[in-house]
């Protein structure tokens, strides 16, 4: 058999020890065999020898079949990373001086975001004179934005606060349910 590229554990004639504890298919104990001896026994069952550990210079092997474990293991790696879930942080810019409609709109546009399990991340963008004013205006206007958010019958959390100069924002995800 070749040796495998795909995964670095030695199998068959490429296993470097002289002996080793062999388990076979089945699971049953065969004892500490020599590498020829657990070679033999491995092509008598038609399968490979495959080290399943080699630490402290004791090595364990078993007898299965390779390739069918790989393509096992590939397939649950696969089912594993389909069933993450990746949480992404969605901007919404607002300006002080934003109109009642575009701010409804913008606040319906963070609920649907969070509803489907990403953080929003509201950033107030104040120009010019506006940043004199900020704030007042900013502390209004998220005040605002977080009882709108317990009146929608959300409960979130306001995970960072970032204020500077011209900008100041925060991140917004629903709190876990337990």
């Amino acid at each position: 058999m070749k040796k495998n590229m795909i995964s670095s554990t030695p199998i068959n004639e490429f296993i470097k020890a002289d002996r080793m504890q062999v388990i076979s298919s089945d699971g049953e104990n065969l004892g500490v065999l020599t590498k020829k001896e657990a070679l033999r026994v491995a092509q008598e069952a038609g399968m490979d020898l495959v080290v399943l550990t080699d630490k402290d210079g004791e090595v364990i092997a078993k007898i299965m079949d390779f390739g069918k474990n790989l393509y096992a293991k590939k397939k649950k790696a696969a089912e594993n990373k389909k069933k993450q879930k990746i949480v992404k942080v969605k901007e919404l810019k607002l300006k002080p001086k934003i109109g009642e409609h575009d701010y409804k709109t913008k606040f319906n546009q963070a609920v649907g975001f969070l509803n489907e399990g990403n953080r929003v991340k509201v950033t107030l963008v104040f120009r010019g004179r506006e940043a004199s004013m900020k704030e007042e205006r900013g502390a209004a206007m998220f005040d605002k934005i977080d009882a709108d958010f317990v009146q929608a019958g959300l409960q979130v959390i306001s995970e960072t606060d970032t204020n500077t100069h011209a900008i100041w924002s925060k991140i917004y995800y629903l709190k876990p349910k337990k």
